[in-house]
């Protein structure tokens, strides 16, 4: 009988070493999670930052183009303004004398 109990207890230390073992890998199991995710969040967040910065910069390069366009499109009207004023400058006496004769004859 005496035997029996000592099989017994065996048993019984060797399912506390196993229960152990399993706490403790679990623990770890845990840890490597909680870590993981850690990781991952701060990947998430800097890829959003990154994202943000190179957006900011895309929109900059992109408004700066555009800012230089505008710019070039009024220097481009401001020229043919001029272009057409001095064409009708050229053109007023001639027009004023066509005018007055058809006037005059009228």
């Amino acid at each position: 009988m005496v035997d029996e109990k000592t099989l017994l207890q065996q048993i019984r230390d060797k399912e506390e070493q196993v229960s152990k073992k399993i706490n403790v890998i679990k623990q770890e199991t845990e840890t490597a999670i909680a870590t993981a995710r850690g990781e991952a969040e701060k990947i998430i967040r800097d890829a959003e930052e990154s994202g943000k910065s190179a957006a900011g910069e895309l929109y900059r390069k992109e408004k700066e183009k555009f800012q230089i366009q505008v710019e070039d499109l009024k220097k481009e009207a401001a020229a043919k303004a001029e272009a057409a004023k001095t064409h009708g400058e050229k053109n007023l006496n001639s027009a004023v004398e066509t005018i007055v004769n058809y006037v005059t004859m009228g």
